[in-house]
């Protein structure tokens, strides 16, 4: 006759088994999930910074084509520099009185065929202007 063995023996100073909650993988996920969105974040911030570093400012390139107009090409330049004066104007109410100062100075420059080179008092006004720019 074969002897059966039984595993249900009791054990003397040994405990039984318990079941452990394992909890780890839901802090992995949960890390991982922070960590995720930090780094679309980050990238959401760099793309912004480089987006505006490299977005067109109208002020900044009128001001720019202001500083390179050539004064000697007299009539050119007055059109040029009542449409891009334009740009500033609304500043301030200081800003808006020196445009239209400005304009009515440029006036004697514009619609005549042949004109003179700007006097130095238009010359003058025309710097003062372009220093009162804030871009």
């Amino acid at each position: 006759m074969a002897q059966e063995q039984s595993y249900d023996i009791p054990l003397h100073d040994i405990k039984p088994i318990v079941e452990v909650q394992e909890y780890s993988l839901y802090y992995f996920l949960g890390i991982a999930s922070i960590a995720a969105l930090l780094i679309i974040a980050l990238g959401y911030l760099i793309y912004k910074y480089f987006q505006k570093r490299n977005a067109f400012n109208l002020r900044k390139e009128h001001f720019r084509l202001l500083n390179s107009l050539d004064l000697k090409k007299t009539k050119e330049s007055a059109y040029l520099i009542s449409s891009l004066g334009a740009t500033f104007k609304d500043d301030s109410p200081r800003h808006q009185e020196m445009y239209e100062n400005l304009t009515n100075r440029l006036e004697e420059y514009k619609y005549k065929k042949d004109v003179n080179e700007f006097s130095r008092e238009t010359l003058g006004y025309i710097e003062l202007y372009k220093e009162m720019i804030d871009v």
